[in-house]
């Protein structure tokens, strides 16, 4: 398991420098804010359009992706339920789904594909699932219930093409659908910007832990326990039944799925969550809690299932 000990020793070190600015206060009252904007409008959008304009989109036609589909809607669909019910409201709701069933594949995901599973493009079709689908999706819905647009339909309609991170999602899957080789002056220097979104959602992460409380004793108790209960446990038994039941795979490929699966939910969720200030505690904790967890999580699965 040394792959999943040097994915979370790689994270929980950046998430600790930021932990110590934040007590120090090193970069001021807004540190957590600057890098938030910084990562949301400008580094993540440039990331993923490097990386999605680079990959193989044959991938989209895999039953990997259509396992990982299934089992996140599932996943999510159950907390939406939950929230429709409790009355949660529309952000809370989504923010809570999204930490319920969208997994860490990109800072965490890879180095486990590397060293667990021996091929980091496995985790290409979960990568290209919740970049060009699910987070253009979920930020509509964001956009569109806690900032209060109220425009005219078509305007309603376009608010994925005004979201950066959508924006950069779908140009770069049609750069890659089109054939099209990006010239390195072009290239470059988003692939330098795009660096530093992993490092300021870890670091602004890590300041908001330094003036929280301890997770699972505010109001947002029975949603965190929920999202965590279904990205832990509920997301990875769904993929093995779905993985070996329906679509009937079997030893590496079903391996393959399952460890994907049982991934934390991603750090740049609480992005999310501070972007359009919805649920932030929620995206904390559930964050947290969720990448404790994943440790044994991954064990056990890849001692049952290796």
């Amino acid at each position: 398991m040394q792959g999943v000990l040097t994915g979370y020793a790689v994270i929980a070190v950046v998430i600790g420098v930021g932990y110590v600015i934040g007590l120090r206060r090193y970069l001021g009252d807004n540190g957590r804010e600057v890098l938030t904007k910084l990562a949301f409008h400008i580094a993540t959008p440039a990331l993923l359009f490097t990386t999605l304009a680079r990959a193989d989109l044959s991938v989209v036609f895999s039953s990997r992706l259509l396992v990982t589909a299934l089992s996140t809607i599932a996943a999510a669909s159950v907390f939406v339920a939950v929230g429709v019910v409790r009355r949660w409201g529309a952000g809370r709701t989504t923010i809570g789904a999204l930490c319920s069933s969208y997994v860490n594949a990109g800072n965490l995901g890879i180095p486990i594909a590397v060293y667990v599973l021996g091929d980091a493009s496995l985790v290409a079709p979960v990568v290209l699932f919740q970049t060009v689908l699910v987070a253009p999706i979920a930020l509509t819905v964001l956009d569109l219930t806690t900032t209060g647009e109220k425009g005219s339909l078509w305007r309603q309609l376009i608010t994925p093409l005004r979201n950066p991170i959508a924006v950069g999602s779908l140009s770069g899957v049609l750069v890659s659908a089109a054939g099209v080789d990006v010239p390195a002056p072009v290239l470059d220097p988003l692939t330098l910007i795009g660096g530093m979104s992993v490092p300021a959602v870890l670091l602004a992460f890590g300041i908001s832990l330094s003036g929280s409380a301890r997770p699972l004793r505010g109001a947002e108790r029975t949603p965190v326990l929920l999202a965590v209960a279904l990205k832990s446990v509920g997301q990875p038994v769904a993929t093995w039944a779905l993985a070996a039941g329906a679509f009937g795979l079997h030893g590496a490929p079903l391996l393959d799925v399952v460890v994907t699966s049982a991934l934390p939910a991603a750090q740049n969720l609480f992005t999310y969550a501070s972007h359009y200030r919805v649920a932030e505690n929620l995206a904390r904790e559930s964050i947290l809690l969720s990448t404790i967890l994943a440790v044994p999580v991954l064990v056990i699965v890849a001692a049952l299932l290796g």
